[in-house]
C-alpha cells in the first residue's frame, strides 16, 4: 500500500534517529563511517538512501536495510507520480 505524500527519508533520520538520540550530524556521520557532508545531504533532502547507506543505517540505528530502502522507494514513487503523465499510456495484455 502506497503512503500518501511520504516524508523524505532524511527527515525521518533527522527527527527519529539523530535528534531523538541527542546526536549531531557530525556524531552520527562518524558512527556511520561517512562524511558529515554525505549525511548532511541526506538529512537535508539533497540525496537519498542507497543500498550501502541502508546497511549503515541498519547497523547504527537498527531496523532492517530493506525497511530503510522501502522508505526511499515510497518517497521516490510518490515524487514520480507527480511528474509522469500516465493518462496516455495503454496496458498491453498477453495474447490469449
Amino acid at each position: 500500500m502506497r503512503m500518501y505524500d511520504p516524508p523524505h527519508p532524511g527527515e525521518i533520520i533527522r527527527d527519529f534517529c539523530i535528534d531523538a538520540l541527542g546526536l549531531t550530524v557530525t556524531d552520527a556521520a562518524e558512527a556511520m563511517g561517512v562524511t558529515r557532508k554525505t549525511l548532511s545531504a541526506l538529512v537535508n533532502k539533497r540525496s537519498g538512501i542507497s543500498p550501502e547507506m541502508a546497511l549503515r543505517l541498519s547497523k547504527v540505528f537498527g531496523r532492517s536495510p530493506e525497511s530503510w530502502l522501502k522508505l526511499q522507494v515510497q518517497y521516490d514513487l510518490w515524487q514520480a507520480l507527480g511528474k509522469v503523465d500516465l493518462s496516455r499510456l495503454k496496458r498491453i495484455d498477453a495474447a490469449a
